[in-house]
């Protein structure tokens, strides 16, 4: 294992400014410096559709993602939470990346956080997505979990994150996230 970890940081909305984004960066400005992030969005990716695939391969932008996690020594989803369940976008990218040989996520260890405005938060999106993820045979990591309910209250304007309870929390979930993908 590396000394500075190379985390792959996906965030499951597309919005430019989103609470899942925000938290996704106020773990990377949280994180010792053995952790560098870089992230990425589905953003742009094509929905699925086996004719396509079959006709033109599978599109570039989600081989350029798979390439990138593949090469990461750790992946951290932040979901958003549509409707009970994970965005739309999201699960399309991983039902893409599941077409891909190799299985990029094959024993990858995950982290799955989510924000939202409300007050139960992403708890059961990130279930999904964790069932998701197992058909793609990632390790998932199971405690803490990392749930930013009312996450208009915890960051300002400026994205950055304010509240100092949750502060405290990120802190722990780092240390937990970065000890278990050493182990791995």
């Amino acid at each position: 294992m590396p000394d500075k970890l190379n985390i792959m940081a996906i965030s499951g909305s597309l919005r430019g400014r989103s609470y899942n984004t925000m938290t996704l960066e106020a773990l990377a400005s949280l994180a010792s410096g053995s952790m560098s992030f870089q992230y990425a969005t589905p953003k742009g990716i094509p929905v699925y559709d086996g004719d396509d695939e079959a006709d033109n391969g599978i599109p570039q932008i989600v081989l350029d993602l798979a390439d990138r996690i593949r090469a990461a020594d750790g992946v951290i989803i932040a979901t958003p939470e549509y409707n009970f369940s994970i965005p739309g976008g999201l699960k399309n990218a991983t039902d893409w990346i599941s077409r891909i040989k190799g299985h990029p996520f094959r024993h990858k260890r995950v982290g799955i956080v989510g924000a939202a405005q409300s007050p139960v938060g992403t708890a059961r999106a990130q279930y999904h997505l964790r069932q998701n993820l197992v058909a793609l045979e990632a390790q998932t990591m199971t405690r803490p979990e990392l749930f930013v309910s009312l996450a208009q209250t915890k960051f300002d304007d400026s994205g950055k994150l304010t509240d100092d309870d949750s502060v405290a929390f990120f802190k722990k979930w780092l240390e937990a996230y970065e000890e278990w993908v050493r182990r791995g």
